[in-house]
């Protein structure tokens, strides 16, 4: 729990922020965000999700058959999609085929009841094979989101146990197409037909363990069909376990209309960070018919990756200048960072990962002769997340008062990027030493190595939220806590 040194008062925030690279404020388009969406009484959508391992043949798998573990039977992943003001009614089953695999589900960037954010022990027990559980509520915002196991992350996300949530009732005018583009790596071995370890130690005390196999909706490189120069919305979402990509669309204009599910004024797309479990909302002008475009991955910039084809077919929609029609804008309360407290979450590497580090490049079979009795290899405030099975919890990190603004100064004193996730609410970050963006809403927060930077959130969510990084194997070796709103 965070003492008093820890807080430190906003004018010292002010003074800090002055000196950071100053924020950008350009808009690229003409059109504000429209008003926000009506909040309407809906129906009950009903949905029953059974965790199974089921023997799939994606595109991307060269012709293999391989176990994966999914919620549902049929086509990967599971979309389920509400209208803004629906309640979702999902009944969660447990099926997977070892004793050892608990379950539960965590609704990613919903801002919803603490007893329904499927963080095990912390706010459920957790599902054992052969039980089931019910989660039931209304997501209180538009947008792009997704779920996902809270159970042995690595291996059940890896395995591709996880789906997409889309509530809509944003849209200010209609697009002329709105396409879901999933991106991720697969670890498998592509001539044997089996998957990899998910988890190493060298993966875990270093950036993670990338996927052999890249892939959007469960191809390489695949073609997506639109309708020809039309105002297109596309739903990139990052489920990677481990993988930051850097997007871009090469041959056609595009505009970044939404991050991580929160509306943001259109500005043009030149290439913007995909960190795990992040979420952007693209509006792209469509090529003629039979012309492409390119999804493009630029993290390399030596060698760009091509993730999908944007292929236009079709007649010409539109002939007007690009001009992308924004969403509506949210309903997440804003922070007063004048006068909010200012609450230190540094990110260091633990003293095993120091000593793992100092044994060198140490790689894949090499890890297993290693005795190692603490694979903690990292720290939130220097403390790691426990492992008692994760049923002895540790005290918060800090305890907020409810309605209450409050600063987050995260610094990241380690040599490598950690995407910092947070449970139940949405960060607005406004200030950094190394990263310049107009102030924005994300609840997964790119964290480079060496930076400081300050973000907001107003405390409105009581319950006990998740803070952890999500590069799994960071998450599962110690980059994990959570903080109290009381």
């Amino acid at each position: 729990m965070l003492t008093r040194r820890h807080l430190l008062t906003a004018a010292a925030t002010a003074g800090f922020a002055a000196a950071l690279p100053r924020p950008l404020e350009k808009y690229d388009y003409r059109r504000a965000l429209g008003s926000p969406s009506p909040m309407r009484s809906g129906k009950t959508v009903e949905i029953a999700l059974v965790s199974q391992e089921r023997q799939v043949a994606l595109p991307c798998f060269n012709g293999k058959t391989l176990p994966m573990w999914t919620f549902t039977e049929g086509a990967w992943p599971p979309v389920i999609r509400l209208n803004h003001g629906d309640r979702l009614h999902a009944t969660l089953e447990n099926k997977l085929p070892r004793a050892d695999q608990l379950n539960s589900i965590h609704w990613h960037g919903i801002r919803l009841p603490n007893s329904q954010d499927g963080v095990p022990y912390l706010v459920q027990q957790p599902i054992e094979p052969g039980q089931r559980c019910e989660y039931s509520f209304v997501p209180p915002d538009t947008g792009t989101f997704f779920f996902h196991t809270h159970c042995n992350t690595v291996e059940q996300l890896g395995r591709g146990l996880m789906g997409v949530l889309i509530i809509d009732g944003d849209t200010t005018q209609p697009y002329d197409a709105d396409e879901l583009l999933l991106l991720r790596d697969w670890r498998v071995d592509a001539e044997a037909g089996e998957f990899n370890s998910f988890y190493t130690l060298r993966g875990a005390a270093r950036a993670g363990s990338y996927g052999a196999v890249r892939s959007v909706n469960g191809a390489v490189n695949p073609e997506i069909r639109l309708p020809a120069a039309g105002d297109c919305r596309l739903r990139l979402v990052n489920t990677d376990p481990t993988r930051i990509l850097r997007i871009g669309v090469e041959d056609a204009e595009a505009a970044v209309v939404a991050i991580d599910g929160v509306a943001a004024r259109p500005f043009t797309l030149s290439t913007w960070p995909m960190a795990p479990g992040t979420r952007v909302d693209l509006v792209i002008r469509a090529p003629q018919d039979g012309e492409v475009a390119r999804l493009v991955d630029s993290a390399n910039e030596e060698r760009p990756v091509t993730m999908a084809r944007l292929v236009g077919q079709g007649a010409p929609r539109r002939t007007s200048y690009f001009d992308p029609a924004p969403l509506r804008r949210s309903r997440i309360p804003e922070p007063s960072v004048a006068g909010a407290t200012v609450l230190d979450f540094v990110f260091e590497t633990s003293d095993a990962g120091r000593a793992f580090a100092a044994l060198g490049d140490i790689k894949g079979a090499e890890m297993a002769p290693l005795c190692m009795s603490e694979k903690y290899f990292w720290t939130i405030n220097g403390k790691p997340w426990p492992d008692h099975g994760n049923a002895r919890l540790p005290p918060p990190l800090a305890v907020l008062a409810r309605n209450r603004s409050y600063v987050f100064r995260m610094r990241n004193n380690t040599p490598f990027t950690h995407p910092i996730h947070i449970h139940g609410h949405s960060f607005k970050r406004y200030a950094s030493t190394r990263q310049k963006w107009t102030p924005h809403n994300v609840d997964t927060f790119l964290l480079l190595p060496g930076e400081e930077a300050h973000s907001a959130i107003v405390a409105d969510n009581p319950g006990d939220w998740m803070i952890h990084c999500h590069v799994l194997e960071h998450q599962e070796s110690g980059m994990m806590g959570y903080f109290r709103v009381t």
